[in-house]
């Protein structure tokens, strides 16, 4: 089965920091933002892979995201 997910990334002083925002425990650091996508990549399909050996139920993903702009 495959799943989307929505990863959320901030710029951090040693590079970035991704985060999925549907799975608060997944999260990653990389010294560049590619870096820091293959890393959360990578926890990803590690969590995956831990919650279904568990029998833990893995959290659907899907959501949308999308920058709302205002004046202030």
């Amino acid at each position: 089965m495959v799943r989307s997910y929505t990863a959320r990334y901030t710029k951090t002083t040693s590079g970035y920091m991704g985060q999925v925002v549907e799975w608060p425990g997944v999260v990653a650091e990389g010294e560049t933002i590619d870096e820091c996508r293959e890393m959360v990549r990578d926890a990803l399909q590690e969590m995956t892979q831990a919650y279904t050996q568990q029998g833990k139920q893995i959290p659907s993903g899907g959501n949308l995201v999308e920058q709302v702009v205002v004046e202030a």
